[in-house]
């Protein structure tokens, strides 16, 4: 009977290595094992050429790899990041691109790692167009405008003569511009279904945080009509004074006939 079990046992673990040995043996060969790291590099960018994003960035992760500690695999990093933005992989991007700052501190591309950091996360509208989604819109993120605003601040006080920093300039004045119309646009939300309180939070938040820009007007104006729908007037009137001073209404010009000309009486 022990002789049995055991034949049995023998049996069993020699089923089990075939099966795995099939397993292994049905395993895609790698067709960039024998390939030198140039080729694979040059393989990679005809695939970018080509806009094939995905495989560009498999290719650049290989060569990363491939040629590890040589000046090729920073170029690999750099380049496999921007191949995963192309291909909106925007959270590998970010990974790849804080580990080059973290590793190659000294390199020549930190300015443009910084750059496309901002780039990743910069968003065209912000979040400001969410009526088509009918999306409320106090529930919009807008971490993604704050990190890409800081990423390009950085570049531009880090490296002011970048090539990179006037296009960053740029994009973080419509960056600021467009998450102060956001807060308008919550406070508006907020005003239009009877939170004033959060209105005027919302109101407070804008003019405070993004001074000087043009929707601090409207911001204003959120402000004094809350401030009137609470019964604040002493508020109000701070808040009406401040929009007078800041934005003036233009003069009436003076000596202007109404009506047609035609008419004599």
């Amino acid at each position: 009977m022990l002789k049995f079990r055991l034949s049995v046992l023998v049996l069993t673990l020699v089923g089990l290595a075939a099966t795995f040995l099939t397993g292994c043996s049905s395993t895609p060969a790698d067709p960039t094992a024998a390939w030198a790291p140039e080729k694979i590099y040059s393989e990679a960018r005809d695939e970018v050429n080509a806009g094939a994003w995905d495989r560009a960035a498999m290719l650049f992760d290989k060569l990363e790899g491939r040629a590890a500690g040589t000046p090729l695999a920073q170029q690999a990093q750099i380049e496999k990041a921007y191949a995963q933005y192309r291909a909106t992989e925007k959270v590998q991007a970010i990974a790849t691109l804080d580990r080059f700052l973290k590793l190659h501190p000294a390199s020549p591309a930190v300015d443009y790692a910084l750059y496309l950091k901002g780039l990743v996360n910069f968003n065209d509208n912000l979040g400001l167009f969410s009526f088509i989604t009918k999306q409320d819109l106090s529930e919009r993120d807008q971490k993604a405008a704050k990190d890409s605003f800081e990423s390009f601040k950085e570049l531009i006080t880090r490296f002011p003569d970048s090539k990179y920093s006037p296009d960053a300039r740029q994009r973080m004045t419509y960056i600021v511009n467009s998450l102060a119309s956001y807060e308008v646009h919550v406070a508006r939300y907020y005003y239009s279904k009877g939170a004033y309180v959060a209105a005027v939070n919302r109101a407070q938040l804008a003019i405070t945080d993004y001074p000087g820009v043009p929707a601090i007007k409207e911001a204003l104006e959120i402000l004094i009509k809350s401030y009137d729908a609470l019964g604040m007037q002493n508020l109000k009137a701070d808040a009406q004074r401040v929009l007078d001073k800041n934005f003036p209404a233009p003069p009436t010009p003076v000596n202007q006939k109404t009506g047609s000309w035609w008419k004599f009486w």
